[in-house]
């Protein structure tokens, strides 16, 4: 069963045809821009507590969860494909639901700054990262490009979102970006990078800002 899968080959054919290139391609500029989108569940800090009148919102962002872990086993269960998994992904648990994991988890247990820098860092750093080790012409940024984009974004999470002092969170992300990058490759088969990228950033980040430093939470 691969009908979701077929479904979506007229967007990837398309995607790819868009930079002169094959259905590959566009499955990987796919995959990339699905990622990114991930950042936006920081919109979930921007939500009124009543927003969903019956369930809370944390209620809703777990619902979410369980359902990418669910259609995960069903996946398996049934035998189905689904748009965008990988081929090494085919027979083993796939992607999303830990990047789903990490993104939830971030949400409801960390700090606001924390939460914002590593979404953040994980969400738009890791595609970036990936496609620059994939080109022979850009391999040389790597893994200059992604420190320096994700020091900035964490900067962004902690200073402009948290709140934190603008020196610290300077000193800070440099720090995550340092954890984030070195977490993100090499890749480790039993250890999902999307998890190991936003929560160990994290932990150095409670450890150190709010735990030595008593910044806010």
């Amino acid at each position: 069963m691969d009908s979701e899968a077929e479904s979506a080959r007229p967007l990837r054919r398309w995607l790819g045809a868009r930079f002169g290139a094959d259905e590959a391609v566009g499955d990987r500029i796919a995959r990339r821009i699905t990622h990114c989108l991930g950042a936006l569940v920081l919109i979930y800090y921007a939500l009124p507590a009543g927003v969903f009148v019956i369930v809370s919102k944390e209620e809703v962002l777990l619902a979410a969860l369980v359902a990418a872990w669910m259609l995960e086993g069903l996946r398996h269960a049934l035998h189905f494909d689904l748009a965008m998994i990988r081929p090494h992904e085919r027979d083993r648990v796939a992607s999303y639901p830990f990047y789903a994991t990490a993104l939830a988890g971030a949400i409801l247990l960390l700090p606001i700054p924390i939460a914002a820098a590593v979404i953040l860092g994980t969400a738009l750093v890791d595609p970036l990262a990936g496609e620059l080790r994939l080109n022979e012409r850009t391999r040389v940024l790597y893994p200059t490009l992604p420190f320096l984009v994700y020091g900035f974004l964490a900067w962004t999470g902690l200073a402009l979102v948290g709140g934190w002092p603008w020196g610290w969170s300077a000193l800070l992300a440099l720090l995550a970006a340092a954890i984030g990058i070195s977490a993100e490759y090499p890749k480790i088969p039993w250890i999902d990078d999307d998890l190991v990228m936003t929560f160990a950033p994290a932990l150095a980040l409670y450890l150190i800002g709010v735990l030595a430093l008593g910044l806010p939470t």
